[in-house]
């Protein structure tokens, strides 16, 4: 396992533009929407509202940089490199977690990017929010490198990668990312796989308070994030393992 994370990281590092942009466009997003608005510095559970824009964004590059990773397995399968495996010794349960393990490594790139960014314009929250809101990140990254994965894997042309990174943008809105819900569209949203992230790394700063758009304020409880992101990396683990044996076996 650990000779192949070697290879796939090498591999990675010949495509450095790829990881850059990645960084840089959760980082434009934040200084956008949060650092350069007057209601940023407007106080929030353990922080302020350019926090809670910050680990939003920081969200959604760990996002779009791990679902670019699991997406890549299109690519490999095209060349018929799922073949190349099945014939090493190497487990699918191994194969898919070579992949997270990457994922996550190169999620830190667009976290790291925007947390200093927010700590360098002013982002106030207290020390505990800081350090388990990028805990929370990292960790739970690997759950889109599976959801990337998926995709890549069940689709047969490059295309899965660009399908995988369009339906970020459509999870970014439901995850309560780009624009604060409420109603029924709020409802829809828990059952999705970004709001459970992106809620349960702003936990530490907002405690679970929710504002919605129409300025009505309400609370949730931890457990409701924590559900959401348990219930789709079971789900998503098992449906990568399974495309993967099926890439395997096919002649």
């Amino acid at each position: 396992m650990t000779t192949m994370l070697r290879l796939e990281l090498l591999r990675l590092l010949r495509d450095p533009v790829t990881v850059f942009f990645t960084a840089l466009l959760p980082a434009f997003f934040y200084v956008v929407f949060g650092a350069a608005q007057d209601f940023g510095e407007v106080r929030v559970g353990n922080g302020d509202v350019a926090m809670s824009v910050m680990i939003a964004m920081a969200a959604y590059g760990a996002v779009s940089a791990t679902i670019g990773i699991g997406g890549a397995a299109a690519v490999e399968r095209s060349q018929g490199w799922g073949r190349q495996l099945g014939l090493t010794p190497l487990e699918d349960r191994t194969h898919v977690t070579v992949k997270v393990v990457l994922a996550v490594l190169v999620a830190c790139v667009p976290i790291t990017l925007v947390y200093a960014i927010g700590a360098l314009t002013g982002a106030e929250g207290s020390l505990l929010a800081w350090a388990l809101s990028a805990v929370v990140l990292v960790l739970g990254a690997a759950v889109f490198s599976l959801y990337g994965l998926c995709f890549g894997l069940a689709f047969r042309s490059e295309a899965a990668v660009a399908g995988a990174g369009g339906s970020v943008v459509v999870l970014g809105f439901l995850g309560n990312i780009f624009f604060p819900l409420s109603g029924v569209l709020l409802e829809v949203a828990r059952w999705t796989p970004l709001y459970g992230y992106a809620s349960l790394a702003r936990f530490p700063l907002t405690e679970g308070t929710l504002y919605a758009a129409d300025g009505t304020v309400s609370s949730e409880a931890l457990w409701v994030p924590l559900v959401n992101v348990a219930g789709w990396w079971a789900v998503l683990a098992l449906v990568a393992t399974w495309l993967v044996r099926r890439g395997r076996a096919r002649p």
